[in-house]
């Protein structure tokens, strides 16, 4: 199994509740296909670096799990599909970015945190 990120942007217009319920849908997607949820984070509303479908904000949602690699063509596909998906990126976490990604989980420095002035 191998290791992937998923950030996905929902449309804006989205209830908490939509939004909710779209998370749910593609973690059970995954874990219905043989993957593993590793680490869930949903930041919200935020600005778009440039309109995309005349909308200037989006819902952000990362998404790290272990999957099968042809697993992938079957969520992209899924994806494409939601109305309410802007936009997606998908991509293979290398050993560095999983080791990477579990130490800012649990809080250990991984030294490319800014200085703190006093």
């Amino acid at each position: 199994m191998n290791n992937y990120e998923l950030m996905v942007i929902f449309t804006p217009v989205l209830s908490d509740d939509e939004f909710k319920s779209a998370l749910k849908k593609y973690t059970g997607y995954i874990t219905e296909n043989g993957g593993e949820i590793v680490s869930e984070n949903p930041w919200g509303l935020k600005s778009l670096a440039y309109p995309v479908d005349k909308k200037t904000t989006g819902l952000y949602w990362v998404l790290e799990f272990r999957g099968l690699s042809d697993f992938n063509e079957k969520l992209k596909i899924q994806l494409l599909r939601d109305e309410s998906v802007l936009r997606h990126l998908l991509c293979k976490l290398d050993k560095y970015a999983v080791e990477y990604n579990a130490k800012k989980r649990s809080g250990v420095p991984t030294g490319t945190e800014k200085a703190v002035e006093s």
